[in-house]
């Protein structure tokens, strides 16, 4: 199991006020952007910027992550064996497969393992 690349998660209220903040600080335009649930959702660098009223993006805030992994069966397999439990998931979504895993310690984290072509386009 690798991990490939983490997130910081950051709540806005609104994707286009906020981008542009954080594209400056990087300094590169955002490797990601895509609707997701009852969200908008942008991941630049090392952030994953979630825009929406809160009714639609507070179920996020219990989980941390997404930790960007090579093989999500492999991290569910290893994980569960010690002691994590799986939340919902494995599903396949516009990135690729994705599971949310609490860990022994009663942390929440959301694990994805991305397409080949986005693997490609974000980590070269």
């Amino acid at each position: 199991m690798q991990i490939l690349k983490t997130y910081a998660r950051l709540f806005v209220a609104d994707l286009d006020t906020a981008l542009p903040t954080y594209e400056k600080l990087v300094g590169t335009p955002a490797d990601l952007r895509f609707d997701f649930e009852q969200a908008e959702i942008a991941a630049i660098g090392d952030f994953l910027l979630i825009a929406g009223p809160p009714e639609h993006t507070d179920r996020y805030r219990a989980t941390i992550g997404p930790v960007i992994v090579d093989d999500i069966d492999q991290v569910i397999t290893e994980l569960t064996a010690a002691a994590a439990t799986i939340i919902s998931g494995p599903f396949d979504g516009e990135t690729g497969r994705f599971a949310y895993l609490r860990h022994p310690d009663g942390t929440q984290v959301e694990y994805v393992q991305w397409t080949t072509q986005l693997r490609a386009r974000v980590l070269g």
